[in-house]
């Protein structure tokens, strides 16, 4: 960005409380279980050619990395709240149902920031081609999707 600033990384409350988890785990039991390994190895002799060590250390240093990245996410990380505001337009935490025109077959995603972003789970990101189309947009709008397969159109069936 040319401010310098980061964008915010969305996360649903459920998204947000698992960043936390597996950072407090990360940063407890995680370098506990490295630094006994690191231990461990140490006991077993000469470190320069010790590849139990080696392993311990490239394990250490991807869990501090893990922890800085996740440490990072959190302090841009911003709570999707739209419980009060009224199911009219695809937004960040909705649920939409879309049907291809033409077809009768329905598809339901809920809109979730990139960082929980799982398709085959039904959860596609706002920054998505499909979700990039959807939001903002209301009951009965059709949209145009830029897909591998060509472009396909869509319309919105309900917003929850």
């Amino acid at each position: 960005m040319a401010n310098g600033k980061q964008p915010p990384i969305y996360f649903t409350e459920e998204g947000l409380r698992a960043l936390r988890e597996e950072l407090e785990y990360l940063r407890t039991e995680g370098r506990e279980q490295v630094a006994r390994r690191i231990g461990e190895a140490k006991a077993d002799g000469d470190i320069s050619e010790n590849a139990g060590y080696d392993e311990a250390k490239n394990q250490q240093a991807f869990l501090e990395g893990r922890i800085l990245e996740l440490e990072q996410r959190l302090k841009r990380a911003v709570l999707i709240q739209n419980h009060d505001t009224p199911a009219d337009r695809v937004d960040l935490g909705r649920s939409v149902t879309i049907r291809e025109v033409g077809f009768d077959d329905e598809e339901t995603y809920f809109i979730v920031g990139s960082a929980e972003a799982n398709p085959a789970n039904g959860r596609i990101s706002n920054e998505s081609p499909m979700g990039r189309s959807l939001m903002g947009k209301g009951i009965g709008a059709r949209v145009l999707v830029d897909t591998p397969g060509g472009e396909l159109e869509f319309e919105i069936v309900q917003i929850a």
